[in-house]
């Protein structure tokens, strides 16, 4: 039938032509056709000369037309309503809502980054120096639509080399055995166990936090209501998280976030129990527990007095406070989400056929460096830095060279983790997490001795992206003890002259001074004028 449709559409430009044909085949076919075939041609040559031939080309136009629209209508019908012929390329994410993206739905990962929209993007060249000095600032970013980062969720979890059984050390009384040996909850793991967990095994039983329990959260310190803890369990495939404890920040809310993100991914916000009852006194806490988007997770049995020790518990061991999430995105609290968390998680990770991401330090690429730094802004016990740091130099470490390469930094600004939670990756954060246990709560030291100690067992790596990338999608605000010293901005008063008196014009001439101060009010417009002319051309160059 299409074919039939094509040929008649290719053959209306001979329509003009269309009556002298028909008398030259009524004469040679009268002899040879049906008595029925005569009918029809003479009932043909009736309605030609009644309507005449453009009518007939019209007529011809509107009945081909007619043709293709039931045949579409038939072929769109049958494919909507048969359950069985529901194309491969869709992902059913929901019970109401399939998406269909054939160039990058459910796409094998070896080729996920090919013929990708953003795959041939490249950052423009900075600008040119012009003598002063700027901060960090953030760069153009490649993005695809939030509707198309949905869709292209891969299909399978990425290989985890050689460990692929992972499992956690419960003891219910720890007990220290070395002066630094951690911590209570982090269960105290001796040097030897600590060198053991650095020798990948396909099954391990590492130290993770939360020793005291099977079920972290529930009497393991860092402890959660039951009601939180069964929304934490909950199975997704993205989740946001957060935390604030001390009362050090102020929540900023994510904007920007796409009408599927706000369904279906979760923002979790950890706090204790300090600045709950700020939440609570300034009335931005709802009886949901939420402010905003984000889901406020109140924590109670601290294990550390240092706030900032304290916020390392989610940050590192996510996944064991949420086992059941495929993707997360960590922001410290001082951070505002400003892109869409799918077209992030696209961005650092899929395309990049990566399970870990985080950005370098924008100006620090060396561990020394960044010791020196800590200690020159007090962030942290100076002698407890000089022993961080002897302790990975007798280990092997070094500064920072591009010996390194691919390896672009030993430095990470740690304030943003995208990462999928698969079982290498979770033994990364833990081992993290217990160097950080281990000796100061300054996560940027130790990132880079725990990830090289693994590398040099797998073949795994970390997507370290740029500075300006991650404060593209970003905002950082000034923590809320900065804020409350801040001077609090002037209001200015504008004072208006005082009122002209008539007594000071006694005794003048009236004509003449107003005749003079006519002449200066006119004279001083027109010098105003070619200033405003030279002011508007200034601002268009």
């Amino acid at each position: 039938m299409n074919g039939g449709s094509l040929s008649q559409k290719g053959s209306y430009g001979t329509l003009p032509c269309y009556g002298k044909l028909s008398n030259i085949a009524r004469k040679q076919s009268s002899k040879t056709l049906p008595v029925s075939s005569r009918d029809k041609e003479r009932v043909l040559l009736v309605v030609c000369r009644c309507l005449g031939r453009k009518r007939v080309a019209l007529l011809l136009l509107v009945a081909l037309a007619l043709l293709v629209f039931i045949w579409g209508s038939f072929t769109v019908s049958r494919e909507t309503t048969s359950p069985t012929d529901r194309p491969t390329d869709s992902i059913h994410f929901d019970n109401s809502d399939i998406i269909s993206h054939p160039s990058v739905a459910c796409r094998s990962r070896a080729n996920s980054t090919l013929d990708h929209p953003c795959h041939k993007f490249a950052l423009p060249p900075p600008p040119p120096s012009s003598g002063r000095r700027f901060g960090p600032r953030s760069c153009p970013v490649c993005y695809i639509s939030a509707e198309q980062a949905r869709a292209s969720i891969p299909c399978t979890s990425s290989a985890s080399p050689v460990l692929h059984n992972l499992t956690y050390v419960i003891d219910e009384n720890p007990i220290k055995i070395e002066s630094h040996g951690g911590s209570e909850f982090g269960g105290y793991p001796s040097l030897k166990q600590r060198n053991e967990a650095f020798d990948l095994q396909e099954s391990m039983t590492v130290h993770c936090g939360f020793v005291k329990g099977n079920r972290p959260g529930h009497q393991t310190g860092f402890d959660i209501d039951e009601t939180d803890l069964m929304k934490l369990e909950e199975f997704h495939k993205v989740i946001v998280a957060s935390a604030i404890f001390g009362n050090y920040d102020i929540i900023q809310q994510p904007k920007d976030i796409s009408e599927a993100a706000r369904k279906n991914v979760p923002f979790y916000m950890f706090i204790d129990e300090e600045t709950e009852i700020y939440l609570k006194n300034s009335s931005t806490l709802d009886s949901n527990m939420k402010i905003g988007l984000w889901r406020i997770i109140v924590v109670h049995n601290i294990p550390y007095t240092d706030a900032r020790r304290n916020g390392k518990v989610p940050k590192l061991l996510l996944h064991r406070l949420l086992p059941n999430v495929k993707y997360s995105i960590w922001i410290d609290g001082k951070l505002q989400l400003v892109v869409d968390p799918y077209q992030v998680i696209e961005r650092f990770l899929w395309q990049q056929n990566a399970s870990f991401a985080i950005s370098r330090h924008y100006h620090r690429f060396d561990v020394f460096e960044e010791a020196d730094a800590n200690k020159a802004a007090g962030k942290c016990d100076n002698s407890s830095i000089d022993y961080q740091i002897e302790f990975y130099t007798k280990e092997g470490l070094s500064p920072y060279s591009k010996a390194k390469l691919p390896i672009t930094s030993d430095v990470p600004e740690g304030c943003v983790i995208i990462r999928e939670h698969i079982p290498i990756t979770n033994l990364f954060t833990c081992l993290w997490f217990n160097e950080v246990d281990r000796f100061t709560a300054r996560d940027q030291l130790s990132f880079s001795t725990v990830r090289d100690k693994i590398m040099a067992k797998v073949d795994w790596n970390i997507n370290m992206f740029l500075d300006c990338e991650r404060r593209n999608f970003v905002i950082q605000a000034y923590h809320k003890d900065l804020l409350d010293h801040m001077p609090r901005p002037v209001a200015h008063v504008f004072q208006h002259p005082p009122p002209l008196h008539h007594d000071s014009l006694a005794g003048r001439n009236p004509g003449k001074n107003s005749r003079r101060g006519r002449d200066r009010r006119s004279g001083s417009r027109q010098h105003r004028k070619p200033a405003a002319g030279n002011r508007e051309k200034q601002a268009f160059l």
